[in-house]
């Protein structure tokens, strides 16, 4: 089988609310040869899920438990952040886990925890992925440790400087998440570091998508990642050879923790 690197992916809800069983996990993972950890970030989740964590804590408690593993939020919907907020996080979290850190972005959704507008948050798709967009340009200037001087539709930061910056040069790898067969996901993606699909249901349809962001891309696919999310049971080889370079079992919301323990000492793909 050829070498897919593998992260946890963990679902912060109910009995993994709690960053301190959360960072004992990754720690175990690390140990166990697992490469990364993700983690969910929502504000809320539908009945019976009645417990949430923060991921950004959740993450520093990470950081701090681990030493080797790729770690970092998948994904976070920026919409609903303040993007100067965010490249302080991310810039603070990546020095706390001396350059281990991983950006996922997307749009996120309303539909499973009414987050959205039970917050009075965006809810037109989308006028969220032009925040998205004008988000991740704001980060891009950020980690870059000159001044930002951003007037857009969304957000103004005036002249300010974010230092100290990520350890990782340029900045903080991101990966874009999106359904494969829709184009603006795609485009997006295929501007930054690597791409998350959502809901894929077969690994032709990963190599379709892989030759699509190869196209977008002139052929520069050395060190871009395509992360895929399966079930646990699901052979992961068939998308490897498709082009992915993660694997992630899928967790369903409020999983049991000694299923997480089961998946975990399963071990990471070989």
């Amino acid at each position: 089988m050829s070498r897919l690197r593998s992260a946890l992916w963990l679902p912060l809800f109910d009995d993994l609310a709690d960053p301190r069983v959360v960072a004992g996990l990754a720690a175990d993972a690390e140990e166990a040869g697992w490469d990364g950890c993700f983690v969910w970030d929502h504000l809320s989740w539908q009945a019976p899920v009645s417990r949430v964590a923060d991921p950004w804590i959740v993450l520093a408690a990470i950081a701090t438990a681990t030493e080797r593993l790729r770690l970092g939020p998948m994904v976070s919907p920026l919409s609903r952040r303040r993007p100067a907020k965010v490249a302080r996080e991310t810039a603070t979290l990546d020095r706390l886990g001396d350059g281990r850190l991983t950006l996922g972005v997307g749009l996120g959704g309303d539909r499973f925890g009414g987050e959205l507008s039970k917050t009075g948050e965006q809810l037109d798709d989308r006028r969220r992925g032009r925040m998205l967009d004008e988000s991740l340009a704001i980060l891009a200037a950020a980690w870059s440790g000159e001044p930002v001087r951003h007037h857009g539709e969304h957000y103004t930061v005036d002249d300010l400087t974010f230092l100290p910056r990520p350890i990782q040069r340029p900045g903080v790898p991101v990966w874009a998440a999106g359904f494969p067969g829709r184009p603006r996901p795609i485009r997006r993606a295929a501007r930054l570091d690597g791409f998350f699909p959502i809901n894929l249901e077969h690994p032709d349809r990963l190599a379709e998508t892989v030759a699509t962001l190869t196209e977008l891309r002139r052929g520069e696919m050395a060190s871009y990642d395509i992360a895929v999310a399966l079930p646990p049971g699901v052979d992961p080889e068939p998308y490897a050879q498709a082009g992915a370079t993660w694997w992630l079992p899928e967790l369903d919301p409020g999983v049991p923790l000694d299923t997480v323990r089961g998946v975990l000492r399963d071990g990471p793909a070989r």
